[in-house]
């Protein structure tokens, strides 16, 4: 029996595809699982925030990063995520923005990968949505916003609370002052997140109801995959592997195995090079006989009928050459082309040819020699082509000679090696089918085990919300708004008072969310403080929903937290830097185990090395030159 599973979204791995290539982030740590923090690192322009942009991409956003070393290479976006504890993988295309994601169960490069589910990105509420899918797996699923009964809550609302983008940092529209409708909303994806939302108890219900509904379906879908990996007789996940592995193996060991029998067979029979010469030699001087051969027949073939032709011509001029002893003077019809002439003519009204005696002795004397030319040269073409077939017949059996020789020489030697060829063949071909069955093996074998999973999570998210509904409801179970306003801001103050705030007084947060400072809104800081305001924001809002098992995603995702304050030479920006990142990696290792960041920055802290996951240098000579290492 499998045990409760951890819900939310952890990242594991981003995969940008190419045409031929791939342009991999991986975010797991050495025992596979998710590392709590991950920092992207590296000189500017490089593909940290677009690694970001592309996380978001693949969860939903409406379009991705755009960049001139981008377009050309990358046609689709994966996003390798745990939902609930389980790997499934998003993909969508890259270009233009695609309406569809497509998901399915598993890993990059996972043997017997599941197939891929379509599900649409609009609208959000579809129950096929990857909106509805991600928003099932952060126990948020068909919730709708108080405001509006058909408003439905949208995974890219939540994001607001799991991404702080480069903008919104240093900015004055945090909570999207604004835009008034976006800001209502934001406030409202919050108390849901904290269910201190009005309609919590009916979307409790509601999510029960909608649950065993698919449970039922999925009991179902199980039986049968069930009874078709029976009839099948796959075997166990085990033997599959083992067979799996030792086919993986096998093929290496034939390639190999062949590898070195060609190396042998070329040593065995390395003797026989001045036999394989003379035999190339030999193959040569037969097609150039058999070439000459040919040209002289297509020769012959086309210039006998010229031969006609001129003959031809001799004859008509000879004719026209005897006209007048021939025929009387006066005729009524044309010598060239018969046609009728009137007695006044003096050439032919058809042919223009002339009427009367003509004088051809000049053109029937350049027919008789070109005729003369022609009839000698084709003669010389039927002499010599019995010698040129008797050749090209000659070096046809040279060649032959020379190829019995060099089978005669080599047959020893390889002969046994063809033995061991025909072996090896065998044995690769029962390894590719061996692997062929353990794959499709794997495959109904993980999916079955995957309708497990899924069955198990079903069960224990309706016997949570069971339990929450016998808990007493809303009114029993969860603070009220103002409890959790206040909660979040003790930790926005305590965050500022790690981070060193200058002058830190009167923090606090509004009933509308908006964090204050020495009395006064985020607004009236410096741009660098509202840096800081931001960050302890963000900060408090994910750490206190995480530790509140709400119903956050548990992943957080910030771009550039050294915004606007200096750089590490400066001591007391450097001092604030580590603190940042020191507050970060405390509550990880602390009440925030389980949870996960992704950092992009500059210029990480040296206390931040070990954290780094990967550090783009925009050098070619140094690589990784950036996210698409090959556009320099």
């Amino acid at each position: 029996m499998i045990g409760l599973r951890t819900h939310g979204i952890r990242i594991r791995r981003l995969r940008l595809h190419g045409d031929d290539r791939g342009y991999d982030v991986d975010f797991r740590a050495p025992d596979d699982a998710p590392r709590p923090l991950s920092i992207l690192a590296g000189a500017f322009s490089t593909g940290k925030t677009t690694i970001l942009e592309f996380v978001d991409y693949c969860l939903g956003a409406g379009d991705h990063p755009r960049h001139p070393e981008i377009t050309p290479k990358v046609k689709s976006a994966t996003l390798e995520v745990e939902l609930s504890g389980s790997p499934y993988l998003i993909e969508r295309a890259v270009g233009e923005p695609s309406m569809f994601a497509y998901v399915r169960a598993g890993r990059l490069d996972e043997p017997g990968a599941a197939p891929r589910v379509r599900r649409p990105l609009r609208p959000a509420g579809h129950p096929e949505s990857l909106s509805s899918l991600l928003l099932s797996h952060c126990k948020l699923q068909g919730v709708r916003l108080s405001h509006d009964v058909d408003d439905p809550l949208s995974f890219r609302d939540l994001m607001w609370l799991c991404l702080l983008p480069n903008e919104r940092l240093d900015g004055k529209d945090l909570l999207f002052e604004s835009v008034p409708m976006k800001h209502l909303k934001l406030r409202q994806v919050v108390d849901v997140v904290f269910d201190v939302h009005d309609d919590h108890t009916v979307e409790i219900g509601r999510r029960i109801r909608a649950v065993e509904a698919e449970l039922a379906t999925a009991r179902t879908a199980y039986r049968a995959a069930e009874q078709l990996v029976d009839e099948q007789h796959v075997g166990t996940r085990d033997d599959l592997e083992t067979l799996h592995h030792w086919a993986k193996e096998e093929l290496a060991a034939c390639a190999e195995a062949l590898a070195g029998l060609d190396a042998r067979a070329r040593a065995a029979t390395g003797f026989a090079a001045e036999l394989r010469e003379r035999h190339r030699e030999a193959a040569r001087a037969a097609q150039r006989a058999d070439h000459e051969l040919r040209d002289r027949e297509t020769q012959l073939q086309r210039m006998i009928p010229l031969r006609g032709s001129y003959a031809d011509d001799v004859s008509k001029w000879t004719m026209m050459s005897e006209a007048d002893r021939l025929f009387e003077t006066g005729a009524s019809a044309c010598l060239s082309c018969q046609a009728p002439l009137a007695a006044t003519d003096e050439r032919c009204p058809a042919c223009r040819f002339p009427v009367g005696p003509v004088d051809v002795s000049g053109e029937l004397r350049a027919a008789k020699t070109r005729l003369g030319e022609l009839t000698r040269h084709l003669e010389e073409l039927e002499r010599e082509i019995p010698r040129l077939r008797s050749a090209a017949s000659r070096a046809q059996e040279a060649e032959s000679r020379a190829a019995a020789e060099v089978d005669a020489a080599t047959a020893h030697a390889v002969t046994p090696l063809l033995a061991e060829r025909d072996a090896i063949a065998r044995r690769r071909e029962e390894a590719a089918a061996t692997l062929q069955r353990t794959v499709s093996g794997l495959r109904l074998v993980q999916g079955l085990e995957r309708r497990a999973q899924g069955i198990l999570q079903m069960m224990d998210q309706i016997a949570a919300d069971r339990g929450e509904l016998a808990a007493g409801g809303t009114q029993a179970r969860r603070a009220d708004r103002s409890a959790v306003v206040r909660r979040v801001g003790e930790r926005y103050r305590a965050i500022l008072a790690e981070f060193r705030y200058p002058k830190l007084a009167d923090a606090y947060l509004a009933e509308d969310l908006t964090p204050y400072v020495r009395g006064e809104p985020y607004t009236a800081a410096s741009s660098g403080g509202r840096t800081l305001i931001a960050l302890a924001w963000q900060l408090a809002m994910f750490e206190t929903a995480w530790e509140l098992r709400s119903s956050h995603p548990g992943f957080l995702l910030l771009d550039s937290p050294q915004k606007n304050l200096g750089a590490l030479g400066d001591l007391e920006d450097g001092e604030t830097i580590e603190r940042i990142y020191r507050h970060i990696e405390d509550w990880l290792a602390g009440r925030g185990v389980g949870a996960q960041v992704v950092v992009a920055d500059n210029a990480p802290p040296p206390t931040a090395a070990d954290d780094v996951i990967v550090r783009y240098s925009r050098r070619p000579d140094q690589p990784p030159y950036g996210l698409i290492d090959d556009d320099f």
